[in-house]
């Protein structure tokens, strides 16, 4: 009987492991990697937030520039970080099984700098860099695009900032290289009265990465954030329009209310995400 007990014990197990990896796929299945935006847990460190992704089930992260690293390793996830510094956090995603895959915001004000982040992308294995240059400094992001074969994606803030119109980013990476594109955060284009849909449609073919967000308004610049299903956005339809469009990329959670306790929201969002994707 014991035996029985066992075996039936080890069957149950395995049924709701296959279910949690089924669950899991849901976003890969469409091409689409989930990841969380490191600016979400920024009054943790690194080594906090890398915990918090095993926790969610994220295999994918966005780190930003500034965040204390932890776990005994001293500086911030900064891209002048030490070649010691860079092995170290090479480290601490390795142990938690997370890939860094995207980068930013983050913006340069001099030639040299540019070239030092792209090299640091480089040498993180880094995929998309997110970013808001200058218009002067487009062909040089774009040339060193090119040489690093890292994907740069014009991010856009809520309005008045430089790229918050879907419109100036498209014409933005006209005649660049195939490294150029979009890093549509909808979030920034909801508070600024800009439905997803029409971003999404306007830059398709463009897309590099997506800031994924769900807002407690529209049409309203001091809208914030909420768990995925609470807010105006349709995430459905959203995710419908995407594989519509063909889009296979990163699709990056960032949540930026509830800053001391924000995991069991973000978690909220990851489960509702999850099976919406699976639906459709």
């Amino acid at each position: 009987m014991k035996k029985i007990l066992i075996a039936f014990t080890i069957f149950m197990g395995l049924l709701s492991f296959e279910a949690s990896a089924k669950k899991k796929d849901s976003m890969e299945k469409h091409g689409w990697k989930l990841a969380v935006q490191a600016w979400s847990f920024n009054r943790f460190t690194f080594a906090e937030t890398l915990e918090y992704c095993n926790e969610l089930g994220l295999k994918y992260i966005e780190m930003f520039p500034g965040q204390e690293i932890g776990d005994g390793i001293e500086g911030k996830t900064h891209f002048s970080m030490s070649t010691e510094t860079r092995e170290a956090v090479k480290a601490l995603l390795a142990k938690h099984d997370v890939e860094l895959i995207n980068y930013g915001v983050v913006n340069c004000d001099t030639e040299k700098e540019w070239k030092k982040l792209f090299e640091f992308a480089d040498a993180m294995g880094i995929q998309t860099i997110n970013t808001e240059p200058e218009f002067d400094d487009l062909l040089l992001v774009d040339g060193l695009a090119k040489q690093y074969k890292v994907n740069v994606a014009l991010h856009n803030h809520a309005n008045p900032t430089r790229y918050w119109k879907p419109e100036t980013v498209l014409k933005s990476i006209e005649g660049k290289s195939k490294y150029m594109g979009g890093g549509c955060d909808n979030g920034h284009w909801m508070r600024s009265g800009i439905q997803p849909s029409y971003g999404y449609n306007l830059l398709q073919g463009n897309i590099k990465t997506l800031h994924f967000k769900d807002m407690n308004a529209f049409d309203d610049l001091d809208a914030h954030t909420v768990p995925f299903g609470t807010g105006e956005h349709d995430i459905k339809k959203s995710l419908v329009l995407l594989k519509q469009l063909k889009f296979k990329g990163v699709i990056t959670i960032e949540y930026e209310y509830n800053w001391e306790n924000p995991l069991e929201d973000i978690k909220q969002s990851v489960n509702y995400i999850r099976k919406v994707a699976e639906e459709i």
